[in-house]
């Protein structure tokens, strides 16, 4: 057996200890969601929520980094197609009962039955549970990034007691997880309120909190989750004290609340790519053509300025200059700006004047508002672009579904580019690719690139596969990604440990008295 580097170290001394606990910690969230049944739904506020109460066997660390969590041990066969977790003892369930291998293979069955959107468990052939404390995943064949995907938490596969095996997707309303923090209430469109799970197990393996896993406290007494939809309000909400934290802070309210000294504003850079995804299922999208006269009278800079109030820089692909795995493969099709070549390409497509339906929301402003810069745009290209507004939730759910009236969907991948390219890649992969190619219309180049991202041995030639996806996905306009912004998020200064991260954190948090 081989044991792999994600074996956790030894426990050191020094383990973080709550400065102080108590209190309840007021957060505003953006956007609204619909169940905390997290399997279920792709929901960012869901995560957001149920990212503090559940956890996973592989997490990530603070540099995105996979690293054991509910597992203290992880080996790989010699022929890599089995790995087996030595799981953690004592870990409690927020109803008392303690975490076993049955739970993680219920929580693998229910996944692989209505969570397993990006193909996560797709090489999985089947699991065993040799003992309570042991639970091995068997893969069809050798697939060298299974952990790395397998620790993504856009879509996580969480860890829920076995009788939660059959419950209905969405109908977990009363969500039981192994976090530090147990759901007490949810009202959609309102509220969620957490509680401290006092019996909670840390993970001993690590000194303090890191990413979604180490060594995690629950220091207040409750969180209350406040869905806050307006921007304006959310800002002066952190101004006058009546919200303790906030995930998205409007540009213009930024200087008032620098020159405040009981605020501490927080930028996290790169939060998201913005893009719009076509739908090839439905004309005129479905004609390469005349996706590319779209994508030539773009003006990335007009659309991100709308969208971000400034906060932005230009991105040609799908992950951040900053990051290992970045390429520009692609670059030249990117902020053409050419309305002589879209021209050209429109009337070659034969492109008749019939209605361009982008589908958006007004719950993130920057979809929104990208959206309108863009249907200004196509309409001064001759283009009968229509906006169709619904909330977010809806919206996601229409996105899924080619036939449900809409040309382009408007969204950002923040989590996704966040975990390396495989994440970000994954959505054009399928199980349901998200630019929706007709039944039988798979394009071969591009599932070709996808298993050399997945199954190619050395990382430089996996390196290679994501540049000629990323090409592929450019030049056939499965996607038009417009660029990447800054999300800036914000806490009362009495709020310690607060670290901003891809979803907000409230474990090793504590509010000074």
């Amino acid at each position: 057996m081989l044991a792999l580097a994600l074996v956790a170290a030894p426990a050191r001394a020094g383990q973080f200890v709550c400065p102080q606990t108590g209190g309840e910690l007021v957060f505003a969230l953006e956007a609204n969601f619909r169940t905390l049944d997290q399997m279920a739904s792709p929901g960012l506020a869901t995560r957001d929520i149920a990212m503090n109460i559940h956890e996973t066997l592989i997490a990530r660390d603070e540099h995105n980094r996979p690293i054991l969590e509910l597992a203290e041990k992880l080996t790989q066969s010699a022929d890599g197609l089995r790995y087996t977790f030595a799981l953690r003892h004592g870990v409690v369930f927020h109803n008392g009962k303690i975490m076993t291998s049955a739970d993680v293979a219920a929580s693998f069955a229910r996944y692989a039955k209505m969570g397993d959107r990006g193909g996560v468990l797709a090489n999985v052939a089947g699991w065993d549970t040799p003992d309570p404390y042991t639970f091995a995943i068997r893969l069809g064949s050798p697939q060298p990034a299974f952990t790395e995907m397998l620790s993504w938490f856009s879509e996580p596969v969480i860890v829920i007691p076995e009788e939660s095996r059959d419950v209905g997707a969405g109908e977990l309303s009363h969500p039981i997880g192994t976090g530090p923090f147990r759901a007490v209430e949810a009202v959609p469109g309102e509220r969620v309120r957490l509680q401290r799970h006092d019996a909670y197990r840390p993970n001993t393996a690590h000194e303090t909190r890191t990413g979604f896993g180490g060594y995690k406290q629950a220091c207040l007494d409750s969180v209350e989750f406040r869905i806050v939809a307006d921007p304006g309000a959310r800002a002066d909400g952190l101004g006058d004290g009546s919200l303790q934290g906030v995930e998205d802070l409007p540009a213009k309210s930024l200087p008032a609340l620098a020159r405040m000294q009981d605020v501490r504003i927080l930028p996290l850079r790169d939060w998201s790519i913005q893009l719009a995804s076509p739908n090839l299922s439905a004309p005129p999208t479905d004609n390469v053509l005349f996706r590319r006269a779209v994508q030539a009278v773009l003006d990335m800079d007009e659309i991100m300025e709308a969208a971000t109030d400034g906060q932005y820089s230009l991105n040609a692909g799908f992950q951040y200059p900053s990051q290992p795995g970045y390429t520009d493969a692609g670059k030249e099709t990117y902020n053409i700006k050419d309305p002589v070549l879209a021209a050209r390409l429109l009337a070659r497509s034969g492109y008749g004047g019939e209605p361009v339906i982008l589908l958006t929301n007004k719950d993130y402003a920057p979809m929104y508002n990208a959206a309108l810069a863009v249907q200004q745009q196509l309409q001064a290209a001759g283009i009968n672009a229509q906006m169709k507004v619904v909330d977010w939730p809806t919206s996601v759910r229409m996105a899924r579904d080619a036939g449900t009236g809409w040309n382009f969907f408007f969204t950002g991948w923040g989590t996704q580019p966040a975990l390396g390219p495989l994440a970000a890649m994954r959505f054009f992969a399928g199980p349901a690719p998200s630019f929706h190619p007709p039944p039988g219309a798979s394009d071969p180049d591009l599932l070709a690139a996808w298993t050399g991202m997945n199954t190619l041995e050395e990382p430089g030639a996996r390196q290679a596969a994501f540049a000629r996806m990323q090409t592929i996905v450019l030049e056939r306009v499965y996607a038009l990604p417009f660029g990447a912004f800054t999300k800036t998020q914000g806490v009362r200064a009495n709020v310690k440990g607060f670290v901003p991260f891809r979803i907000p954190r409230v474990a090793n948090v504590w509010l000074a008295r």
